[in-house]
């Protein structure tokens, strides 16, 4: 019985998660746990397990006295999750060098040359699992599980902002970065991993604030899922 709850929670959890990435549900927006409930087909008990597990991770914020919120999007915050993620990978590159072994290095080369830019057709959300893929696997080099998961929220709460800003054109580049990156592990050099990593990451505040932006148009502009099903 235990593990079926732990199950119903973990269903909701990832639901009210992707909601909560993509802004379904829209900046500083108060959630009506009765009707998220319903639209997901739970009782409130596991509704509201999860909305606490998304609320300690930054996904929501809660309110005592009001309830969940949808988290606002913040410039400063995204500047500061941006920081928080150059910091980890560039953390990281010392110890994959150290730990990575040469097959290791070499699979992530060739999944770089498996997802090389040529290919059209790639949709905006195709582009960033790509790019997340790519620094999750050059995370896992380091064979740290823990710095890992931490990149896998942070990479979680700046994707809306990453859909926003990503750029067809600029896959090349992007590419391009990923392989020099690569190419210095695999040589040993950490120095040199890093400092192109910390240029490919960085993340200015004007730049951020115009994704921001256009982000909140697309969100207002298009229609809400719930009145679209009404």
């Amino acid at each position: 019985m235990a593990e079926e709850t732990d199950s119903v929670v973990d269903r909701v959890y990832e639901a009210v998660k992707a909601m909560a990435v993509a802004y379904d549900l829209r900046p500083d927006e108060r959630l009506n746990e009765g009707r998220l409930a319903a639209r997901l087909g739970v009782s409130r008990t596991p509704l509201r397990e999860a909305l606490n597990r998304l609320s300690t991770e930054g996904f929501l914020r809660f309110v005592p006295g009001q309830g969940f919120f949808c988290r606002a999007l913040d410039p400063r915050e995204v500047f500061e999750l941006y920081e928080l993620r150059k910091a980890i990978e560039a953390a990281a590159i010392p110890l994959a060098v150290e730990r990575a072994t040469d097959a290791e290095i070499g699979a992530l080369a060739a999944f770089l040359a498996a997802t090389s830019p040529e290919r059209i057709g790639r949709t905006t959300a195709d582009l960033v699992d790509l790019d997340e893929t790519f620094h999750h696997r050059l995370m896992a080099l380091a064979k740290n599980a823990e710095m890992l998961k931490v990149l896998e929220n942070v990479d979680a709460r700046i994707r809306f902002v990453r859909w926003t800003a990503m750029n067809v054109d600029a896959r090349a580049e992007t590419q391009s970065q990923h392989r020099a990156v690569i190419e210095a592990i695999a040589r040993r050099d950490a120095a040199a991993a890093i400092a192109v990593l910390e240029h490919h990451i960085d993340g200015r505040l004007d730049r951020i604030t115009a994704a921001i932006r256009e982000g909140l148009a697309q969100i207002y502009l298009q229609p809400r899922r719930d009145e679209s099903e009404r």
